[in-house]
């Protein structure tokens, strides 16, 4: 694992939460950002992008961010990539139980495209500070 973070994966199916995100994160963060547009994607694209980090929306029809989580953890190169969900459903338990699965965030949506970047930072500052 690197210590640098460079690269991000990112799984939302909504068109125009994916853009902003890949702006945000590309263009004001300077990360290269590899957009999906579901959890199965991810699945696939994430061995030949090789992410640092791994941002996935919670609520994606057919696979979502959960099940994504745990099919990408089976995979031995992302058993440790941090993982970070993004989810409208910020209450305290959906939070506790995005943790308990071994997520190394949370951030809720709607986010600010202009504090993404910063707050993908804090996290990843957190596991390797």
């Amino acid at each position: 694992m690197t210590e640098t973070l460079k690269k991000i994966l990112c799984a939302e199916d909504d068109p125009d939460i994916q853009a902003v995100a890949g702006m945000s994160l590309g263009d004001i963060g300077g990360f290269t950002v590899e957009m999906c547009s579901s959890g199965q994607e991810a699945l696939e694209k994430a061995p030949a992008f090789s992410p640092d980090l791994i941002l996935l929306d919670v609520m994606m029809p057919g696979m979502d961010g959960p099940t994504a989580f745990k099919e990408l953890r089976r995979m031995l190169e992302f058993e440790n990539t941090p993982i970070v969900f993004m989810t409208a459903k910020v209450m305290g338990p959906e939070v506790e139980q995005y943790k308990e699965m071994g997520a190394a965030g949370v951030i809720p949506k709607p986010f600010d495209p202009m504090t993404l970047p910063d707050q993908i930072r804090e996290i990843w500052g957190k596991r390797h500070g």
